[in-house]
């Protein structure tokens, strides 16, 4: 099921991106996009989650580097029989964290120092399982090739507002303009595809079983939550990655921003459910 969900994801974002080429360039247009968007599909599974680690600044850590963290990574990937990830640390002080990779033998996890500064042991072990359950699950695959794509997609939709498709003098199309000024919002939807809200929610429940303590997880997310309404977003946080993230790095934004880049439920219903299990 998976892996027919990544491939109708793939197959509509490759879809919608030849259309734009289309709209933009006509036949040719949309050869030209047809042949950029197998290229980037091979690309981005062989390399997306080095873009996306890079974006971030993120920095690889070893175990006589970050032990703690490592050693909980390396814990909770033996409970999910799952082989060691890269461990990465961020350079940002606002609290967040995301997996990334193609698969469980390329995955890697990655935390911001804010996290580690704000969260206890405890807490930072219930977020780290939360993403090794995405990791566990190939959430990642998906939501990391999405990215790309979806953020190849708003620059075409970008590139064809100041050209248009072109009349025959040589003027920007009205229409192509008017269809454009759409595909950045539907280009954030299709990403929202990728990891859907049923993820996020099978990720947490993951991460109770994984450490066997629901509560840790909870209170990690309270923190978050709490801390991402009141202060600045992620330094380089983009719409296209958002939905990678524990926590939406938008959260403080204005209300129709969020509605927007909805990737995340509402954490009262992820602390909710957490509450229900029985672990």
């Amino acid at each position: 099921m998976e892996a027919a969900k990544t491939v109708f994801l793939l197959t509509a974002l490759t879809v919608l991106f030849v259309w734009i080429g289309g709209m933009i360039g006509g036949q040719m247009g949309m050869l030209i996009a047809f042949v950029i968007a197998v290229g980037m599909n091979f690309f981005s599974y062989f390399n997306s989650d080095k873009l996306v680690l890079k974006h971030y600044n993120a920095v690889e850590v070893n175990e006589n580097q970050a032990k703690g963290l490592y050693d909980m990574v390396r814990r909770l990937s033996e409970r999910a029989e799952t082989p060691m990830p890269k461990v990465y640390i961020i350079p940002d002080h606002v609290p967040n964290a995301f997996a990334t990779g193609r698969n469980h033998s390329n995955a890697a996890v990655a935390v911001t120092e804010g996290l580690l500064e704000i969260l206890n042991d405890n807490e930072v072990e219930g977020v780290l399982a939360h993403e090794m359950s995405h990791v566990k699950h190939y959430d990642i695959l998906v939501g990391t090739i999405a990215a790309t794509i979806a953020g190849a997609i708003a620059m075409l939709a970008n590139f064809g507002m100041m050209f248009g498709g072109g009349s025959s003098e040589n003027r920007p199309n009205p229409i192509v303009m008017i269809a454009l000024m759409f595909l950045a919002p539907m280009a954030a939807s299709i990403v929202q595809m990728a990891v859907s809200r049923n993820r996020e929610f099978m990720a947490d429940e993951g991460a109770a079983r994984l450490t066997g303590h629901p509560e840790w997880l909870q209170s990690a997310l309270i923190k978050l939550d709490n801390y991402s309404r009141g202060h600045a977003v992620m330094h380089e946080a983009t719409p296209a990655t958002a939905h990678m993230f524990i926590v939406n790095p938008f959260s403080g934004k204005d209300i129709s921003f969020k509605a927007l880049f909805s990737t995340h439920p509402k954490t009262e219903d992820r602390l909710a459910r957490l509450e229900k299990l029985k672990i």
